[in-house]
């Protein structure tokens, strides 16, 4: 065993060391060897880790490190994106803690009876982990209180970024006192994990462990085409390759619209964002793009600017632009993190010298195909995996991701598995749900109750 990867090297106890040994845990992964000494000696923490990697390990060790066994109060706090992960990660805590006497770890999230979670924290306990909707169940109540947290673990942080939780994130940290460690696990970095660590952390330590790939290249094909079959090809192209997400890119507003009538002749779900549109109509498409409810969103260069679209598959230029850099920015929207990135260019003839440009800047040949080289067309619609459905009521209501997951599926009985997305805004809340079970939703909620009141739902049309 190397020593450097030895947890006798970590200023641990005794009698954690021992437990660790009866554990089975010989030496540290390499996520552990990477963290541990930065969150043993205090320090604010960013881990690009994985699930299985060890991460569970890395941040309970220096949470229980510095708990006070005689104090039953909240010292420790875990956020975690579901119940099942929460419960994962409690389990895995209480047998790292069996070193230290007396610790009590308590589970808190939706789905569960909150009457005996309310008696237990009357009881005391030393860490509580969690989901968000939850955690503010109780701090609304009073019956949880945050003013002990010594340390705070925000873990799968991307996880609970995608299902919509960034203000209920926000409002549990900030009932936590400031002088707190910090110590934040996510697989990937969004925008949204940014924001937590400027908003909440202070001079926090990075390191990236474990990913399981190197970001990849963006796979780029051009293709030569008629101008007077442009709409067509982008058309057949797209049931070629039959990319879940793409970003469709056209230099005027008017081949936008165009494009959006012809794919929907087609049978495939697309929506259109340009310059001109009510900031409404704006969010309303974007966020039912970044929902997965629509196959592709068609937009110009300025509508687009600024975007950043987790999980997209494709990106085609309908229109080649004049400007090879922006050419670049549209190719450099997909691809990210670990994704493979696949971007098309149609290419007329009199766009042949935008094209060599693009090879200048690049000093590079650009990769050429036919149609054909890319398979076969599927004319079966290319319908998105899933639906948004609407629920009226939203942040003043006091609407939380985590009410309706838990009316979606404690009460109303559909699996984790098929809800995506939860997005909430002051007066309505939009959930991606598979496509398949979208009506049995709306005939589920509609006229029924979510954290006590009765709600509207439906299904947002294309």
């Amino acid at each position: 065993m190397n020593s450097a990867s030895s947890f006798d090297t970590l200023p641990l106890s005794a009698a954690t060391l021992a437990n660790l040994g009866a554990l089975g845990f010989n030496a540290m992964t390499p996520v552990q060897a990477a963290a541990l000494p930065a969150a043993l000696a205090g320090r604010d923490l960013i881990a690009q880790a994985r699930t299985g990697s060890g991460k569970t390990a890395a941040f309970s060790l220096p949470l229980l490190q510095k708990l006070n066994p005689r104090w039953f109060s909240p010292q420790g706090l875990v956020l975690c994106p579901t119940r099942e992960l929460a419960d994962q990660v409690a389990r895995e805590m209480r047998k790292l803690a069996r070193g230290i006497p007396n610790i009590k770890i308590l589970t808190l999230c939706g789905g569960a009876k909150i009457g005996p979670q309310i008696d237990s924290l009357a009881h005391g306990a030393h860490v509580v982990v969690g989901t968000p909707g939850r955690l503010l169940d109780h701090i609304e109540r009073r019956t949880l209180d945050l003013r002990g947290i010594s340390t705070l673990v925000l873990d799968e942080a991307d996880r609970m970024l995608d299902m919509g939780f960034f203000d209920d994130i926000a409002d549990v940290v900030r009932q936590c006192p400031p002088a707190r460690q910090t110590l934040m696990f996510s697989a990937t970095f969004p925008d949204g994990v940014e924001r937590i660590a400027a908003q909440f952390m202070r001079e926090a330590e990075r390191i990236a462990v474990d990913t399981a790939h190197a970001p990849r290249a963006v796979d780029e094909v051009f293709i030569e085409i008629d101008e007077a079959a442009r709409l067509a090809t982008a058309v057949d192209l797209l049931r070629r390759v039959r990319p879940v997400s793409t970003l469709a890119f056209c230099n005027t507003r008017r081949r936008c619209h165009d494009l959006v009538q012809k794919l929907g002749e087609a049978g495939i779900v697309a929506i259109e964002l340009v310059g001109d549109m009510e900031q409404r109509d704006r969010d309303r498409a974007l966020l039912r793009f970044a929902q997965q409810s629509v196959s592709v969103l068609v937009a110009t260069d300025v509508a687009a600017r600024g975007l950043d679209i987790a999980g997209l598959d494709a990106v085609v230029s309908v229109d080649l632009t004049p400007d090879p850099e922006v050419h670049v920015h549209r190719i450099g929207r997909t691809g990210r993190g670990d994704a493979a990135g696949r971007a098309y260019a149609l290419v007329a003839p009199f766009e042949q010298v935008r094209a060599q440009r693009i090879a200048d800047m690049r000093g590079q040949p650009l990769m050429w195909q036919t149609l054909d080289a890319l398979g076969s067309a599927d004319p079966a619609p290319l319908q998105p995996p899933m639906a948004t459905v609407q629920i009226l009521g939203g942040r003043k209501e006091k609407m939380r991701p985590g009410d309706v997951l838990g009316a979606l599926t404690a009460w109303a009985g559909f699996t984790r598995e098929q809800i995506g997305r939860i997005d909430i805004t002051d007066y309505l809340t939009f959930v991606a749900v598979e496509r398949s079970i979208a009506r049995a939703v709306v005939l589920k909620l509609d006229g029924g109750m979510v954290k006590g009141r009765y709600v509207k739902v439906k299904v947002v049309e294309e």
